[in-house]
Protein backbone atom coordinates (compact mmCIF):
# COMPACT_ATOMS: atom_id res chain seq x y z
CA UNK A 1 0.00 0.00 0.00
CA UNK A 2 1.13 3.54 -0.78
CA UNK A 3 0.44 6.20 1.83
CA UNK A 4 -1.49 8.25 -0.71
CA UNK A 5 -3.98 5.37 -0.97
CA UNK A 6 -4.99 5.48 2.71
CA UNK A 7 -8.57 6.72 2.92
CA UNK A 8 -10.04 8.86 5.70
CA UNK A 9 -13.59 7.65 6.29
CA UNK A 10 -14.61 10.23 8.87
CA UNK A 11 -13.50 11.97 12.03
CA UNK A 12 -14.26 10.98 15.60
CA UNK A 13 -12.55 10.96 18.99
CA UNK A 14 -10.82 7.76 20.07
CA UNK A 15 -12.69 7.81 23.40
CA UNK A 16 -15.91 7.34 21.39
CA UNK A 17 -14.33 4.23 19.91
CA UNK A 18 -13.89 2.98 23.46
CA UNK A 19 -17.48 3.88 24.37
CA UNK A 20 -18.89 2.11 21.31
CA UNK A 21 -16.71 -0.91 22.05
CA UNK A 22 -18.10 -1.00 25.58
CA UNK A 23 -21.65 -0.81 24.26
CA UNK A 24 -20.94 -3.83 22.06
CA UNK A 25 -19.34 -5.74 24.95
CA UNK A 26 -22.34 -4.94 27.13
CA UNK A 27 -24.52 -6.76 24.62
CA UNK A 28 -22.20 -9.72 23.98
CA UNK A 29 -20.16 -10.44 27.12
CA UNK A 30 -22.15 -10.75 30.36
CA UNK A 31 -18.97 -10.74 32.48
CA UNK A 32 -17.87 -7.24 31.46
CA UNK A 33 -18.34 -4.66 34.22
CA UNK A 34 -17.65 -0.93 33.82
CA UNK A 35 -16.32 1.19 36.68
CA UNK A 36 -15.70 4.91 36.61
CA UNK A 37 -14.35 7.60 38.90
CA UNK A 38 -16.98 10.28 38.25
CA UNK A 39 -16.24 10.48 34.49
CA UNK A 40 -18.84 8.24 32.83
CA UNK A 41 -19.81 10.92 30.30
CA UNK A 42 -16.23 11.78 29.33
CA UNK A 43 -15.48 8.07 28.80
CA UNK A 44 -18.63 7.66 26.64
CA UNK A 45 -20.22 5.03 28.87
CA UNK A 46 -23.78 6.38 28.80
CA UNK A 47 -25.23 3.72 26.48
CA UNK A 48 -23.49 0.90 28.35
CA UNK A 49 -24.90 2.21 31.64
CA UNK A 50 -28.41 2.61 30.24
CA UNK A 51 -28.43 -0.94 28.88
CA UNK A 52 -26.54 -2.58 31.79
CA UNK A 53 -27.26 -0.65 35.00
CA UNK A 54 -26.45 -3.72 37.09
CA UNK A 55 -22.97 -3.96 35.54
CA UNK A 56 -21.87 -0.40 36.22
CA UNK A 57 -20.19 0.88 39.38
CA UNK A 58 -19.84 4.60 40.02
CA UNK A 59 -16.86 4.85 42.38
CA UNK A 60 -16.84 8.62 42.59
CA UNK A 61 -13.62 10.60 42.82
CA UNK A 62 -11.86 7.69 44.52
CA UNK A 63 -9.61 6.17 41.89
CA UNK A 64 -7.54 4.06 44.27
CA UNK A 65 -10.70 2.45 45.59
CA UNK A 66 -11.87 1.85 42.01
CA UNK A 67 -8.71 -0.18 41.27
CA UNK A 68 -9.24 -2.22 44.45
CA UNK A 69 -12.88 -2.90 43.61
CA UNK A 70 -11.88 -3.95 40.09
CA UNK A 71 -9.24 -6.34 41.40
CA UNK A 72 -11.84 -7.90 43.69
CA UNK A 73 -14.36 -8.33 40.86
CA UNK A 74 -11.94 -10.53 38.94
CA UNK A 75 -11.99 -13.11 41.73
CA UNK A 76 -15.63 -13.80 40.89
CA UNK A 77 -14.88 -14.14 37.19
CA UNK A 78 -15.92 -10.65 36.14
CA UNK A 79 -13.93 -8.62 33.58
CA UNK A 80 -13.70 -5.11 35.05
CA UNK A 81 -12.95 -2.09 32.86
CA UNK A 82 -11.84 0.90 34.96
CA UNK A 83 -12.33 4.31 33.36
CA UNK A 84 -10.99 7.78 34.04
CA UNK A 85 -8.48 10.23 32.56
CA UNK A 86 -5.02 8.79 31.88
CA UNK A 87 -3.46 11.01 34.54
CA UNK A 88 -5.77 9.62 37.23
CA UNK A 89 -5.65 6.10 35.74
CA UNK A 90 -1.91 5.83 36.39
CA UNK A 91 -0.23 8.60 38.36
CA UNK A 92 -2.84 8.75 41.08
CA UNK A 93 -3.18 4.99 41.55
CA UNK A 94 0.20 3.50 40.63
CA UNK A 95 0.65 1.75 43.97
CA UNK A 96 -2.78 0.13 43.78
CA UNK A 97 -2.18 -1.01 40.18
CA UNK A 98 1.24 -2.39 41.08
CA UNK A 99 0.15 -4.31 44.15
CA UNK A 100 -3.49 -5.26 43.53
CA UNK A 101 -3.45 -5.73 39.74
CA UNK A 102 0.02 -6.35 38.28
CA UNK A 103 1.66 -8.23 41.16
CA UNK A 104 -1.52 -10.22 41.69
CA UNK A 105 -1.94 -10.84 37.94
CA UNK A 106 -5.56 -9.71 38.02
CA UNK A 107 -7.60 -9.56 34.82
CA UNK A 108 -8.29 -5.82 35.09
CA UNK A 109 -8.57 -3.55 32.02
CA UNK A 110 -7.34 -0.05 32.86
CA UNK A 111 -8.90 2.22 30.24
CA UNK A 112 -7.46 5.71 30.11
CA UNK A 113 -8.80 8.65 28.13
CA UNK A 114 -7.56 12.23 27.66
CA UNK A 115 -3.92 11.10 27.40
CA UNK A 116 -1.02 13.23 26.20
CA UNK A 117 -0.86 16.82 25.01
CA UNK A 118 -4.09 16.64 22.98
CA UNK A 119 -6.13 16.88 26.16
CA UNK A 120 -5.49 20.53 25.31
CA UNK A 121 -6.94 23.33 27.37
CA UNK A 122 -7.06 21.40 30.66
CA UNK A 123 -3.33 21.96 30.92
CA UNK A 124 -0.22 20.44 32.43
CA UNK A 125 -1.78 18.91 35.53
CA UNK A 126 -4.03 16.70 33.37
CA UNK A 127 -1.74 16.04 30.39
CA UNK A 128 0.14 12.99 31.56
CA UNK A 129 3.19 12.28 29.40
CA UNK A 130 4.78 9.57 31.54
CA UNK A 131 2.07 6.90 31.63
CA UNK A 132 3.32 4.60 28.88
CA UNK A 133 6.65 4.30 30.65
CA UNK A 134 5.04 3.78 34.05
CA UNK A 135 2.76 1.04 32.80
CA UNK A 136 5.16 -0.81 30.49
CA UNK A 137 7.58 -1.25 33.39
CA UNK A 138 5.04 -3.21 35.42
CA UNK A 139 5.69 -6.95 35.02
CA UNK A 140 2.92 -8.69 33.08
CA UNK A 141 1.16 -5.46 32.02
CA UNK A 142 0.06 -5.22 28.38
CA UNK A 143 0.12 -1.65 27.01
CA UNK A 144 -1.96 -0.65 23.97
CA UNK A 145 -2.15 2.79 22.31
CA UNK A 146 -4.59 2.65 19.35
CA UNK A 147 -4.46 5.25 16.59
CA UNK A 148 -8.06 6.15 15.70
CA UNK A 149 -11.72 5.64 16.60
CA UNK A 150 -12.05 2.32 14.78
CA UNK A 151 -8.86 0.81 16.17
CA UNK A 152 -9.81 1.88 19.69
CA UNK A 153 -13.19 0.17 19.26
CA UNK A 154 -11.51 -3.04 18.09
CA UNK A 155 -8.90 -2.88 20.86
CA UNK A 156 -11.67 -2.53 23.46
CA UNK A 157 -13.28 -5.71 22.15
CA UNK A 158 -9.94 -7.53 21.95
CA UNK A 159 -8.85 -6.85 25.53
CA UNK A 160 -12.08 -8.35 26.89
CA UNK A 161 -10.97 -11.71 25.47
CA UNK A 162 -7.33 -11.23 26.53
CA UNK A 163 -6.34 -12.76 29.86
CA UNK A 164 -4.29 -10.52 32.13
CA UNK A 165 -3.95 -6.85 33.08
CA UNK A 166 -4.11 -4.31 30.25
CA UNK A 167 -3.51 -0.58 29.99
CA UNK A 168 -5.50 0.91 27.09
CA UNK A 169 -4.59 4.54 26.31
CA UNK A 170 -6.68 6.85 24.10
CA UNK A 171 -7.61 10.49 23.74
CA UNK A 172 -9.99 13.39 23.68
CA UNK A 173 -9.82 15.21 20.31
CA UNK A 174 -11.72 14.46 17.14
CA UNK A 175 -9.21 12.71 14.85
CA UNK A 176 -9.23 11.17 11.35
CA UNK A 177 -10.54 7.58 11.03
CA UNK A 178 -8.35 5.60 8.63
CA UNK A 179 -8.27 1.94 9.78
CA UNK A 180 -11.75 0.79 8.79
CA UNK A 181 -11.67 -2.75 7.46
CA UNK A 182 -8.16 -3.36 8.81
CA UNK A 183 -7.52 -6.16 11.32
CA UNK A 184 -6.35 -5.48 14.87
CA UNK A 185 -4.29 -7.98 16.81
CA UNK A 186 -2.73 -7.35 20.21
CA UNK A 187 1.07 -7.43 19.90
CA UNK A 188 1.08 -7.32 16.09
CA UNK A 189 2.33 -4.11 14.46
CA UNK A 190 0.34 -2.61 11.59
CA UNK A 191 2.28 -1.78 8.41
CA UNK A 192 0.71 1.09 6.46
CA UNK A 193 3.39 1.27 3.76
CA UNK A 194 6.54 -0.62 2.87
CA UNK A 195 9.68 1.29 2.02
CA UNK A 196 13.46 1.20 1.85
CA UNK A 197 14.68 4.70 2.74
CA UNK A 198 13.34 5.31 6.26
CA UNK A 199 11.11 3.64 8.85
CA UNK A 200 8.63 5.72 10.84
CA UNK A 201 7.29 3.97 13.96
CA UNK A 202 4.38 5.72 15.67
CA UNK A 203 1.55 5.11 18.12
CA UNK A 204 -1.74 6.78 19.05
CA UNK A 205 -2.70 10.05 17.43
CA UNK A 206 0.80 10.36 16.02
CA UNK A 207 0.21 7.56 13.53
CA UNK A 208 -1.88 9.95 11.42
CA UNK A 209 0.84 12.61 11.60
CA UNK A 210 3.36 9.96 10.55
CA UNK A 211 1.21 9.02 7.56
CA UNK A 212 0.94 12.66 6.52
CA UNK A 213 4.70 13.12 6.92
CA UNK A 214 5.29 9.96 4.92
CA UNK A 215 3.15 11.33 2.10
CA UNK A 216 5.28 14.47 1.97
CA UNK A 217 8.43 12.36 1.85
CA UNK A 218 6.94 10.16 -0.89
CA UNK A 219 6.23 13.26 -2.94
CA UNK A 220 9.95 14.03 -2.65
CA UNK A 221 10.68 10.64 -4.21
CA UNK A 222 11.55 8.76 -1.04
CA UNK A 223 10.45 5.23 -0.11
CA UNK A 224 8.90 5.37 3.36
CA UNK A 225 7.82 2.59 5.71
CA UNK A 226 5.15 3.73 8.21
CA UNK A 227 4.37 1.26 10.99
CA UNK A 228 1.79 1.61 13.74
CA UNK A 229 3.20 0.16 16.97
CA UNK A 230 -0.19 0.16 18.70
CA UNK A 231 1.00 -2.42 21.24
CA UNK A 232 3.93 -0.97 23.18
CA UNK A 233 4.13 -4.13 25.27
CA UNK A 234 4.49 -6.87 24.19
CA UNK A 235 6.47 -5.16 21.44
CA UNK A 236 6.44 -6.60 17.92
CA UNK A 237 10.23 -6.88 17.77
CA UNK A 238 10.16 -8.97 14.59
CA UNK A 239 8.30 -6.24 12.67
CA UNK A 240 10.71 -3.57 13.91
CA UNK A 241 13.82 -5.56 12.97
CA UNK A 242 12.40 -6.54 9.58
CA UNK A 243 11.81 -2.88 8.80
CA UNK A 244 15.20 -1.70 10.05
CA UNK A 245 16.95 -4.37 7.98
CA UNK A 246 15.53 -2.67 4.88
CA UNK A 247 15.74 1.02 5.75
CA UNK A 248 18.72 1.10 8.16
CA UNK A 249 17.32 4.21 9.91
CA UNK A 250 14.17 5.19 11.78
CA UNK A 251 12.05 7.90 13.35
CA UNK A 252 9.82 7.16 16.35
CA UNK A 253 6.82 9.39 17.10
CA UNK A 254 4.71 9.44 20.26
CA UNK A 255 2.50 11.80 22.24
CA UNK A 256 4.56 11.05 25.33
CA UNK A 257 7.89 11.85 26.96
CA UNK A 258 10.79 10.51 24.88
CA UNK A 259 12.13 9.20 28.21
CA UNK A 260 10.46 5.83 28.79
CA UNK A 261 8.10 5.60 25.86
CA UNK A 262 7.87 4.00 22.41
CA UNK A 263 11.15 5.48 21.19
CA UNK A 264 13.17 3.92 23.97
CA UNK A 265 11.51 0.55 23.39
CA UNK A 266 12.38 0.64 19.69
CA UNK A 267 15.93 1.85 20.41
CA UNK A 268 16.50 -0.98 22.89
CA UNK A 269 15.51 -3.59 20.29
CA UNK A 270 17.69 -1.94 17.65
CA UNK A 271 20.71 -1.60 19.95
CA UNK A 272 20.52 -5.26 20.97
CA UNK A 273 20.01 -6.69 17.49
CA UNK A 274 20.69 -4.22 14.70
CA UNK A 275 22.31 -0.90 15.72
CA UNK A 276 20.61 1.78 13.68
CA UNK A 277 20.42 5.61 13.65
CA UNK A 278 17.12 6.63 15.28
CA UNK A 279 15.49 10.04 15.79
CA UNK A 280 12.92 10.15 18.60
CA UNK A 281 10.00 12.58 18.48
CA UNK A 282 7.97 13.23 21.63
CA UNK A 283 8.01 15.68 24.50
CA UNK A 284 11.50 16.19 25.89
CA UNK A 285 11.52 15.83 29.68
CA UNK A 286 8.84 18.48 30.15
CA UNK A 287 5.31 19.02 31.38
CA UNK A 288 2.66 20.38 29.03
CA UNK A 289 0.56 23.55 29.20
CA UNK A 290 -2.84 24.86 28.16
CA UNK A 291 -3.61 25.32 24.48
CA UNK A 292 -5.49 23.73 21.61
CA UNK A 293 -4.35 20.23 20.68
CA UNK A 294 -2.81 21.35 17.39
CA UNK A 295 -1.06 24.34 18.97
CA UNK A 296 0.51 22.08 21.57
CA UNK A 297 1.62 19.43 19.08
CA UNK A 298 3.33 22.12 17.03
CA UNK A 299 4.94 23.87 20.02
CA UNK A 300 6.32 20.64 21.47
CA UNK A 301 7.68 19.42 18.14
CA UNK A 302 5.16 16.68 17.31
CA UNK A 303 3.78 18.18 14.09
CA UNK A 304 3.96 16.66 10.61
CA UNK A 305 6.84 18.89 9.52
CA UNK A 306 8.84 17.85 12.60
CA UNK A 307 8.54 14.22 11.47
CA UNK A 308 9.59 15.11 7.92
CA UNK A 309 12.65 16.97 9.22
CA UNK A 310 13.59 14.09 11.56
CA UNK A 311 13.35 11.61 8.68
CA UNK A 312 15.60 13.75 6.53
CA UNK A 313 18.11 14.07 9.38
CA UNK A 314 18.23 10.38 10.18
CA UNK A 315 18.68 9.34 6.55
CA UNK A 316 21.88 11.43 6.48
CA UNK A 317 23.14 9.49 9.51
CA UNK A 318 23.07 6.11 7.77
CA UNK A 319 26.38 4.36 7.38
CA UNK A 320 27.62 4.66 3.85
Amino acid sequence: MMLKDIQVTGKKDTRSGFGDGMTELGRTNPNVVALTADLAGSLKLNTFIKENPDRFIQCGIAEANMIGVAAGLTIGGKIPFTTTFANFSTGRVYDQIRQSVAYSEKNVKICASHAGLTLGEDGATHQILEDIGMMKMLPGMTVIVPCDYEQTRKATLAIADFKGPVYLRFGRPVWPIFTEGMPFEIGKAQVFSEGTDVSIFACGHMVWNAIEAGRILEEKGLSVEVINIHTIKPLDEAAILKSLAKTRCAVTVEEHNILGGLGESVARVAAANQPTPIETIGTNDTFGESGTPMQLLEKYGLGTQNIVAAAERVMKRKQK
